[in-house]
């Protein structure tokens, strides 16, 4: 009899920690959005009205006001009709068969990525640089002038954020803010309303996405802020409408001229919605979820900007409907704002483009005729081009030239060999030696640190034959420069054939006028347009 009993009891323990997670999954809540009938431009709702029309629907579902408030991530009010909100999945369905809702659909994070002194020399903006010492009658002939130079046009830059004591970013000289500017300076972690000017005239940042799908910003690794912290938002910025800065150079003094960006007169609003990968430090990349990119453009609109930048995009095919730029660029284009987003870095490989939609101006990345030289000298005499802007020098004397994998630790395997990953070299086998590394397999400038960590006195990143000629100019912290396949083939010879093979890294030089340029860089993305091929996106070669 107390065994019949127990058995009972025991089916039914387990019919219970059977129903558990179903429980937790009906309980969990999600992001969705919400998609309503109708756009902004068909009624005449304020705002608020708007806003408080979704909180309606929140609480059609939910127990509280209180709850309905505080389940609102976004709230859309100038692109799609909808909203993001945390909620179950049974209010969700509810939600579904409401009056006036298009669909509820489950957030997917969409993961978005970032993208990234002579250039408009080269493209023949070269008129005079203060616009307040042009004459009338440059005016005809220089198209920078023509245009005002930018003068109060706003540009929205949807991206990482923005250094605000940059040169680039100074108000000196320009005029009260545009009238028509709707937006506003929000206060965070080192910056607040006092870093907005009259060149930065607003700035946003937008987190909801980005921590509901992976938790707290780990404030060591960013700003909970517009303030940018790895200097792509602000280099985005700056080739925009950087402000005139002369004497401006890399370290080493490489490149120096006069620093300006495309529209030096424009104004900047900056809408920070890209964050670090979680688990991973800043330098390692930049994602930025769908929902916090759609919020940013939709207040880009409200706020009143002319012009959109982006310089994000999805690292893999994306149809029109899911691709929140895509929809939400279709929205700004229908407000006459014109939307310009790059291509993406994963070329040279086909079908490989970001940003595709037909409404958007897409800028793919192109060469000038700029060239940063640092050639290697061999001990026989020869020279090897290589290209650099690594401002630290060798002197005069010769060093042995090996190969990483010849000086590597044993048991690699064969496809982690020659690159230089970290501790792969033997300190006892690199230790005063330059070291040749290949490109295919870790960051470049990893490679130089894992060179400089076995104590290696120079580096060479060769290229593989994927990357052909198109070699990097990249700053290290050991005399290091970068050479062409054929050049690494060139290298390679020479350390078999040669008993005791020496080289040298000279000086790195900036060299113009260098031929042929321009051409498309290898990393920069291409097509043709694999979301839909009957539609031919022409490249803008920036």
């Amino acid at each position: 009899m107390a065994i019949k009993s127990i058995i009972p009891a025991t089916y039914f323990l387990l019919f219970l920690h059977l129903l558990l997670p179903l429980a937790s999954c009906i309980k969990t809540k999600q992001v969705y959005v919400v998609e309503l009938f109708g756009d902004h431009t068909s009624d005449d709702k304020t705002l608020h009205e708007v806003e408080n029309s979704h909180h309606s629907y929140l609480l059609s579902v939910k127990e509280t006001e209180e709850e309905a408030r505080a389940s609102l991530l976004y709230s859309y009010k100038h692109s799609i009709n909808g909203f993001a909100a945390l909620l179950t999945p049974k209010e969700a369905n509810k939600l579904s068969e409401m009056e006036g809702v298009v669909f509820v659909h489950k957030n997917q994070p969409k993961i978005y990525s970032l993208h990234t002194t002579r250039s408009w020399n080269f493209v023949g903006l070269d008129g005079p640089l203060n616009p307040w010492e042009e004459e009338s009658d440059h005016t005809d002939g220089n198209l920078l002038a023509r245009a005002q130079y930018g003068k109060d046009i706003i540009v929205g830059m949807i991206d990482s954020g923005v250094w605000p004591d940059s040169k680039s970013f100074s108000d000196e000289g320009m005029e009260p803010v545009p009238t028509k500017w709707k937006g506003v300076c929000q206060n965070g972690t080192a910056f607040d309303s006092s870093q907005c000017n009259r060149k930065i005239i607003g700035a946003r940042y937008y987190l909801h996405g980005y921590q509901s799908a992976f938790g707290p910003l780990n404030e060591k690794e960013d700003y909970k802020s517009a303030r940018d912290k790895d200097g792509h938002g602000s280099h985005t910025a700056s080739i925009v409408a950087g402000r005139v800065v002369p004497n401006a150079s890399a370290i080493g003094g490489f490149a120096k001229g006069t620093a300006l960006g495309g529209a030096p007169l424009a104004r900047l609003a900056i809408y920070k919605a890209c964050w670090p990968i979680k688990g991973k430090s800043k330098h390692e990349g930049n994602i930025c979820t769908n929902i916090d990119m759609l919020k940013a453009i939709d207040d880009a609109i409200g706020d009143g900007v002319d012009v959109l930048s982006i310089s994000i995009g999805f690292s893999a095919p994306i149809s029109y409907e899911e691709d929140v730029i895509a929809r939400g660029a279709l929205h700004a284009v229908r407000k006459n704002i014109v939307v310009v987003c790059s291509a993406g870095n994963s070329g040279p490989l086909p079908q490989t483009l970001s940003n595709p939609a037909p409404w958007i101006i897409t800028v793919a990345a192109s060469t000038v005729d700029r060239s940063f030289h640092a050639p290697i000298k061999l001990s026989n005499g020869t020279i090897i081009e290589g290209r650099s802007i690594t401002p630290l020098h060798m002197g005069n004397s010769f060093y042995p030239l090996v190969l990483a994998r010849d000086v590597e630790h044993p048991g690699l395997p064969s496809n982690n060999s020659g690159f230089c990953l970290d501790n792969t070299l033997q300190p006892n086998k690199a230790r005063g030696k330059i070291v040749l590394c290949m490109r295919g397999q870790g960051e470049r400038l990893k490679k130089g640190l894992e060179v400089q960590r076995a104590g290696g006195v120079g580096f060479i990143l060769g290229n593989n034959k994927l990357n052909g000629k198109d070699v990097p100019s990249d700053p290290h912290f050991i005399p290091a420069t970068g050479v062409s396949y054929e050049n690494s083939l060139k290298l390679i010879q020479y350390v078999h054939s040669t008993p005791n093979p020496m080289a040298q890294i000279l000086p790195g030089t900036t060299v113009l006028e260098t031929k042929p340029a321009p051409s498309m860089a290898s990393f920069s993305s291409r097509g043709p347009n694999i979301v839909d091929p009957n539609i031919l996106k022409v490249l803008i070669l920036i």
